[in-house]
């Protein structure tokens, strides 16, 4: 498995991306803005990941998504991991990420990975979203903002 910088001639994973965030006009926002990054095995994307610089010293992962067959292998967790060392890298001081109140395995892998909670975005989903989001039996409303300092 590999992680590599998606390239200026490459079109995104738009089917990937849409797993993580349904909207695509704010997919294909971000990815404007930010750098996509493609993990990938054998010549398959596996997973991809997009990283936006949002303020000074400060980026954000907006976006982590894995195919569904490798769901629970732990290439969420590389790919985590790997966002951290390339924002270090890339000289920020500050990487933040934001899920929704009902992706619960998100939040815990998160604070795995050393992010910790520091606020809330209450109706952020039902604000930005048309149609409503389900995920564990529970609606999608709220954005819980986790932050990692470098």
């Amino acid at each position: 498995m590999i992680i590599r910088k998606l390239t200026v001639d490459e079109e995104p994973p738009m089917d990937l991306l849409l797993l993580a965030d349904p909207s695509p006009k704010l997919v294909q926002e971000y990815i404007k803005r930010g750098v996509c990054f493609l993990a990938e095995s054998n010549g398959e994307i596996m997973g991809v990941y997009v990283l936006l610089p949002t303020r000074p010293g400060t980026v954000e992962l907006v976006n982590i998504a894995v195919v569904e067959e490798q769901h629970g292998k732990g290439l969420g967790k590389n790919l985590v991991m790997n966002a951290i060392k390339e924002a270090k890298t890339r000289g920020f001081k500050t990487i933040e990420i934001g899920t929704g109140n009902s992706s619960i395995g998100q939040l815990a892998l998160y604070q795995k990975c050393g992010f910790r909670m520091i606020g809330v975005d209450r109706d952020f989903f039902t604000r930005h979203y048309p149609e409503e989001i389900f995920e564990n039996g529970i609606q999608c409303r709220d954005m819980i903002r986790l932050s990692q300092d470098l």
